[in-house]
């Protein structure tokens, strides 16, 4: 029997292990990799290719890289290649319908989450800053809809009190990964009928923007821990500390919850064993911080060199910006 013919279809550090599986696996030929254009990114502004072209490159695949996936020379050069089968995770863009229509088994997608919970660019974070207990992996069919496709498989996954956004991100793309080879079998092999998402229970994931990282300490200990966690490693959870001659950016990177009380946002010690602030409900014990421009220090590394005491206040002195 012929191998299934597979286009890949990803961008993100999340594909990889996807199309990394779909590379290894017996009885599948992936024919080329579709990826984001380069793009420019750091101070000096560099062309930097994605991570699916940067696997793609060492596996020795054809990469193809459409500014947008509705361009007629792009379908057509798909259309060519003649795949059975599109694979697509974390690519970045809805596809239009003629080529969601082009494989003979359509296109699946795997999306990081309990479909129909956190449709949209993030999911991840979403569930963590919503103290969700569990989450996990999708398989879907793809149709016009942004994550709005029925469903061929799901598998989950516990959300630890320990687990930040880049620690939930690995598990979940190797799940995806493997449960993605392991629908496709199934359902080619006609063992797996798509199942419509419910019409109830749905709810949305929208792009996180740098302005969700900024900490109000009028909010709940857990519920800021849960934004410290949610948002590693981008943007960072952030607050602000009076300085000369402008407030300093301080990122959070490890905190505690703790039973304490005080104004909102007030230091209530400081010394080797943390940085304790005052939250609206109980407090939160700042156990790795970072400076803007610095790296990451211990609590007890950043106080060395900046002086925190008890009374101080790190209640939105910065800019919004």
């Amino acid at each position: 029997m012929a191998d299934l013919r597979i286009i890949f279809m990803g961008t993100a550090q999340l594909s990889c292990a996807s199309l990394e599986s779909l590379i290894d696996a017996p009885g599948f030929r992936v024919l080329a990799a579709v990826t984001q254009p380069d793009r420019r990114r750091g101070r000096q502004m560099k062309l930097h290719p994605s991570p699916v072209k940067e696997l793609a490159a060492r596996r020795g695949l054809p990469v193809l890289q459409p500014e947008r996936a509705r361009e007629e020379a792009f379908v057509a050069e798909l259309r060519r290649l003649g795949p059975d089968l599109i694979a697509v995770t974390a690519f970045g863009q809805l596809l239009p319908q003629r080529l969601l229509d082009l494989p003979r088994y359509g296109c699946l997608n795997v999306h990081t989450s309990l479909l129909p919970r956190y449709r949209g660019a993030a999911p991840i974070q979403w569930a963590i800053l919503e103290a969700q207990a569990q989450t996990g992996v999708t398989i879907m069919k793809m149709d016009a809809g942004l994550d709005t496709g029925p469903i061929l498989a799901q598998e989950a996954t516990p959300i630890g009190p320990e687990d930040d956004s880049q620690t939930l991100h690995d598990r979940l793309g190797v799940m995806g990964a493997r449960l993605l080879v392991r629908t496709i079998r199934d359902y080619v092999a006609g063992s797996l009928t798509p199942n419509a998402q419910p019409e109830t229970g749905s709810s949305w994931a929208p792009k996180i923007k740098k302005q969700d990282g900024r900490i109000a300490w009028t909010e709940p200990a857990p519920a800021i821990r849960n934004r410290v966690r949610a948002l590693i490693p981008w943007p960072g959870a952030f607050t602000f500390l009076a300085a000369q001659p402008q407030p300093l950016l301080l990122k959070v990177w490890r905190a505690e919850v703790l039973e304490a009380s005080g104004p909102p946002g007030q230091v209530l010690q400081a010394d080797k064993t943390g940085i304790v602030i005052a939250c609206g409900r109980q407090a939160l014990r700042v156990l790795s911080l970072q400076r803007e421009g610095g790296r990451r220090l211990s609590a007890q590394e950043f106080l060395a060199g900046h002086a925190l005491h008890p009374g101080q206040s790190v209640q939105d002195l910065g800019p919004h910006r």
